[in-house]
């Protein structure tokens, strides 16, 4: 198969592209720009950079494959960057890495490369799985459980599973560098990067504050205000820390209203919710084929049970079968049964 990998210029993706090429498949290096300007911050590696760009190159001609750049800064700009700005100032908390799995690096890749370089799939270095289940070509959680990014896929539109290749998905972290040490790709000792790519090391507050300036304003617990905020939009729902107020007692971000440039604070036990409302839902399996699905609202958040799910005109109401701490409005919540991911979609309310 003529395979397109997704490059980087880091490990994960060098070896995935190391691994095709093993197989068998003819390997096109393909490597997104969506910054001009080198991004480091104390030596943590953030976001893709120039230098990674030539890492990408470097790493396509030790394995002797074809590689392209695509300057697709105003891509990205335009469906991540400024999408994540406006759900900001809406009060919201987005998962711009989501959405950039939908409308950049991966399902739309896959099906721009598919059409104007007849691409059969592309390989990315996720730490996922695709298996068959129910007659479909689904994702599933990676075999390495501290890696595992379906999450993050959860948004990627059903049509595009079919052009995909997660070549990772059984392996450890630990097991691909053993790999790109043996088989001595240029970045086999290459730090992982970390954090959303656009911030470049700064928190999503600092970054936001510098693009739309200082939103200063009154923090609310109990119906009277308590104190001062930097700007709604450095918190997010269940947020303890930073808040710089002393009330006596334990208090957490509870809502975000950005009209009155307010940020309610409660006690610990308001944060428990026991339904949400999705909205941009994204199906991977029908939802008549589901059977004992898990919903889980973020990243890091253990997965629950569903009782039951409800369309109505705003979108999907969906209820747990127990409370559930800090429903975020902007975030995933994405279903699973089992290991298997099902689709997914952004939290309303």
């Amino acid at each position: 198969m003529r395979i397109a990998v997704g490059m980087s210029g880091g490990v994960d993706s060098s070896v995935c592209a190391l691994l095709m090429k093993q197989v068998g498949h003819e390997v096109i290096g393909i490597t997104l720009r969506f910054h001009q300007e080198a991004c480091s911050t104390d030596g943590l590696r953030v976001c893709c950079s120039p230098k990674d760009v030539q890492d990408a190159v470097r790493v396509s001609q030790f394995l002797g494959i074809p590689h392209l750049t695509l300057s697709w800064e105003r891509v990205f700009e335009d469906r991540v960057i400024k999408p994540f700005v406006e759900e900001s100032l809406k009060g919201k908390t987005p998962n711009p890495c989501a959405v950039c799995n939908r409308e950049v690096k991966t399902g739309f890749l896959a099906e721009y490369l598919r059409k104007v370089a007849d691409i059969d799939r592309l390989a990315t270095g996720h730490y996922a799985r695709l298996i068959e289940y129910k007659g479909r070509r689904l994702i599933a959680r990676a075999r390495d459980l501290k890696r595992d990014q379906s999450y993050f896929l959860s948004l990627v539109r059903a049509e595009h599973l079919q052009l995909l290749e997660f070549p990772l998905g059984e392996l450890t972290k630990e097991e691909v560098r053993h790999i790109a040490k043996e088989y001595n790709l240029p970045v086999w000792d290459k730090r992982d990067s970390q954090d959303v790519c656009f911030l470049m090391g700064k928190e999503p507050g600092q970054f936001l504050e510098e693009r739309v300036g200082a939103r200063e304003g009154y923090f609310y617990f109990e119906g009277r205000a308590v104190g001062r905020h930097r700007g709604f939009f450095h918190y997010t729902v269940g947020q303890r820390k930073g808040l710089g107020v002393a009330l006596g007692v334990p208090v957490y971000v509870c809502g975000i209203s950005p009209e009155d440039n307010a940020v309610y604070l409660c006690r610990e036990e308001e944060l428990y919710r026991d339904w949400l409302l999705l909205e941009e839902v994204n199906l991977h399996l029908e939802e008549s084929l589901w059977d004992r699905p898990l919903a889980q609202i973020r990243y890091r958040n253990k997965p629950v049970p569903v009782k039951d799910i409800q369309k109505t005109g705003e979108g999907y109401k969906v209820f747990f079968e127990e409370p559930v701490r800090g429903i975020t409005p902007g975030q995933v919540c994405a279903f699973y049964e089992g290991d298997v991911l099902l689709g997914g979609g952004i939290i309303r309310t």
